[in-house]
């Protein structure tokens, strides 16, 4: 990538943040002295926290493993391959909540799919993720795997509420990119986050992956248009 398309990349996620930013502080009626105030923390923040060249480590640690069998073992998670006739009540439980439906909802053509579908197309791979205790917390996915090109898109859902925020989609994130480097062969992985996910931007760059491009109102959703990011992930 050279320097003017690092720049363009850089600017849409600078936008897609500022955006989800004024999104999220309008609920609390600030003013501009308050936004000056938060730019000010900002700069202090990013002043004072040393650099992460995490993209470099990210790909280099997905070089180092050999192919990597189901269940998908890490340190507190495992990802078993999914199992339709055992897994698929609590997948649909989960897929039915207010942040797990964007699991079927944000897919890069934008169309509305049902579990069913989802597990039954040949070009999808899903994963379950459980706790070391076998209780299942989520889901992993490749959709659209593409034999030929090396490609898919990925998907993550940490479906279990109480589970949210713990690290596990980072721990289930990473040995799912092994996979699908060491096990697919894929060059490319890539997703599509909605606009005001932050979270899991911020996540998706920790391991790797850049962003790509923003597809302007391409979800429309309770009756409100959203913009989704496109980010990806080129292993050398």
């Amino acid at each position: 990538m050279n320097d003017f398309e690092m720049k363009l990349m850089n600017d849409l996620t600078i936008e897609t943040i500022t955006k989800s930013i004024i999104e999220e502080t309008s609920k609390w009626e600030f003013k501009t002295g308050d936004y000056i105030t938060l730019a000010n923390a900002l700069l202090d923040l990013s002043l004072n926290k040393p650099r992460n060249i995490v993209n470099h480590h990210a790909t280099e640690d997905n070089n180092s493993l050999a192919a990597l069998n189901f269940p998908l073992s890490g340190e507190h998670i495992n990802i078993k391959k999914f199992n339709k006739s055992t897994d698929f009540d609590i997948a649909k439980k989960w897929l039915d909540d207010e942040i797990g439906r964007w699991f079927l909802l944000s897919r890069s053509y934008s169309r509305d799919t049902t579990l069913v579908e989802l597990i039954e197309d040949e070009r999808n791979i899903i994963g379950l993720i459980t706790l070391s205790d076998a209780t299942p917390i989520g889901l992993m996915g490749y959709l659209d795997y593409d034999t030929n090109q090396h490609k898919a898109e990925m998907r993550k859902l940490i479906g279990e509420e109480e589970h949210r925020g713990k690290g596990y989609a980072k721990e289930a994130t990473k040995l799912w990119i092994k996979y699908g480097i060491h096990n697919l062969g894929l060059k490319k992985l890539f997703l599509n986050t909605i606009e005001n996910n932050i979270r899991n931007v911020t996540l998706n760059k920790e391991l790797g992956f850049q962003v790509e491009g923003i597809l302007r109102k391409e979800c429309f959703i309770d009756n409100k248009y959203y913009d989704l990011l496109r980010m990806g992930l080129i292993v050398e």
